[in-house]
């Protein structure tokens, strides 16, 4: 019986042998279609991401011309403006007006030339306003960010995001690409390119953050495919040497009767999957306000494995769900006296896309801390950005679960993914964590670094708590915060580190006096 199954499973591993090669134009056509679509959105993402610190960084400069001016039109007023157009890396004019559109003054002290393209739009959260206009000869549009000054004037800035002309916008894009900028409203800003209806077509769409602009980019597949014809040999010499191994592979499992598994689901039940934890610390105090809560295959023979290795399989097949269960019952026994001790330290758990499909996530964190000592106000629940969660009923349910029993829900690697200020909005994230590219940025000797902190104005607008992740310098953890960060966790202070050291770390920085601000030495 054994003989006769094998021999059934040779002759379907034969016939399975072969779809490769005879799918090889379906596998190029998804590769095309995966690759085009990613560097499309990634070329739309940098573009909305200028944009946006653009208008961010005007923002700032106006609200500091104004704050240092005690008048308008004055020499200092001037001279305010100057410093502040030699800093920005986007500024190009301010500009004094009555309600009529009469120029009072401006940076350059000669008439600013400019017509408006839209109407005059509220931005959330601030008392500035936006108009897209042409500025000067100026081929491609600009933003006009004004403030009112008083009941009959107002002073505004002008910055030029895209580039010297229209052709800018396809730059490092295919020549066939069509682009379109457009305000949230529909109102459309500026278009270039034209892709005939009907057409197969890869498309990209992205936000400018809590900037109402929009970005589009549409690819007749034809086009991309076309730059990847030499792949088709490629790929069909692939497809057969991925028979000829399958063929292998089938005879390896006919003398032994059986495939080798891939044993994660062994690891979670004999509990070789640790929780590790990295310290959050206050930069304010340089006390443990919580940890991260990692994870870490470690195996009996010793053998460490990073989550890299394996979180992907895991949530693919849909292990990730009882590994966070088998996680959270280990925190449950690492932390409870600890947070019994310290009822302020924050526990952070990382959640899964799958968990948010169903409310069992809810039933399972009440009855893993509902009689332990870790409330589940100390506790915070981190979804990536790079994954982002479907505004669904389940989702939605899932969310005002853990809101109920009093814990929180965090953004983890914010400003890495495609979600917009209104995604953040509509879930109610309590926590953003910057992610460490972007705190990587800051260097020794940074003044500014505009993405960061237009990041972290679009999380105090919001009214979010900020977490930093990836601090690795002491200019890093000084720069954060002169700018309101209290919260960073990084190598420059632990890394992800075993329960005993963690409760050790924390009870002998929280428990002193007067905590000294020395760095935390970097652990082996």
């Amino acid at each position: 019986m054994k003989s006769r199954y094998s021999h059934v499973l040779m002759l379907l591993a034969a016939i399975a042998a072969f779809l490769p090669v005879l799918a090889v134009d379906f596998m190029l056509d998804g590769y095309v279609r995966g690759k085009e679509s990613q560097q499309l959105q990634m070329s739309l993402d940098s573009m909305t991401m200028r944009i946006q610190g653009a208008a961010n960084e005007a923002i700032i400069s106006l609200r500091r011309i104004l704050a240092d001016s005690p008048s308008l039109c004055t020499p200092t007023f001037i001279d305010n403006v100057h410093e502040q157009m030699q800093t920005s890396l986007f500024l190009r004019q301010v500009v004094v007006e009555s309600g009529d559109g009469v120029q009072y003054c401006d940076g350059f002290a000669r008439n600013v030339i400019y017509a408006k393209l839209s109407e005059q739009l509220s931005l959330p959260g601030r008392t500035e306003t936006l108009t897209v206009v042409t500025l000067g000869e100026r081929a491609l549009p600009a933003l006009k960010i004004t403030q009112a000054f008083g009941a009959e004037r107002s002073v505004s800035a002008f910055v030029s995001v895209l580039g010297q002309g229209a052709r800018s916008l396809l730059y490092g894009l295919k020549p066939a690409t069509s682009v379109r900028l457009s305000l949230t409203n529909g109102t459309t800003v500026l278009a270039t390119g034209d892709v005939p209806a009907g057409t197969d077509v890869i498309t990209a769409t992205s936000f400018a953050g809590d900037i109402p602009i929009k970005a589009e980019a549409t690819i007749p597949f034809a086009v991309a495919r076309a730059d990847y014809v030499d792949l088709d040999v490629g790929f069909t010499l692939m497809a057969c040497l991925m028979s000829g191994s399958f063929l292998l592979l089938a005879l390896h499992y006919v003398r032994r009767s059986k495939l080798p598994a891939f044993d994660i689901e062994r690891a979670i039940a004999a509990g070789e999957i640790k929780p590790y934890y990295q310290p959050v610390i206050n930069l304010s105090n340089g006390r443990v306000a919580g940890c991260e809560v990692l994870c870490r295959w470690v195996k009996k023979n010793g053998q460490v494995v990073m989550p890299g290795a394996f979180i992907e399989f895991a949530e693919a097949t849909g292990l990730a769900i009882p590994m966070t269960l088998s996680l959270m019952q280990q925190v449950r026994t690492d932390l409870s006296s600890l947070c019994l001790d310290m009822p302020d330290l924050k526990v952070s758990i990382n959640l899964f896309e799958g968990h948010f499909r169903d409310s069992s996530i809810v039933d399972d964190v009440q009855a893993i801390f509902g009689s332990s000592h870790i409330n589940f106000s100390q506790l915070t629940f981190e979804i990536t950005e790079r994954r982002p969660l479907a505004n669904s009923t389940e989702t939605l349910a899932v969310i005002a679960g853990l809101h109920k029993l009093g814990s929180k829900l965090a953004m983890d690697d914010a400003g890495t993914g495609h979600s917009n200020l209104a995604y953040l909005q509509t879930l109610g994230f309590d926590v953003i964590k910057i992610d460490r590219i972007f705190v990587d940025m800051v260097k020794p000797d940074s003044q500014q670094v505009p993405v960061l902190d237009a990041l972290i104005a679009m999380a105090k607008d919001l009214g979010t708590e900020i977490v930093a992740e990836g601090v690795e310098t002491e200019a890093q953890a000084i720069y954060l915060r002169n700018r309101g960060v209290v919260m960073a966790q990084g190598f420059l202070f632990a890394p992800a580190i075993k329960a005993p050291q963690f409760r050790a770390l924390a009870t002998a920085l929280n428990k002193r006096p007067t905590p000294a601000p020395a760095l935390i030495e970097r652990a082996a």
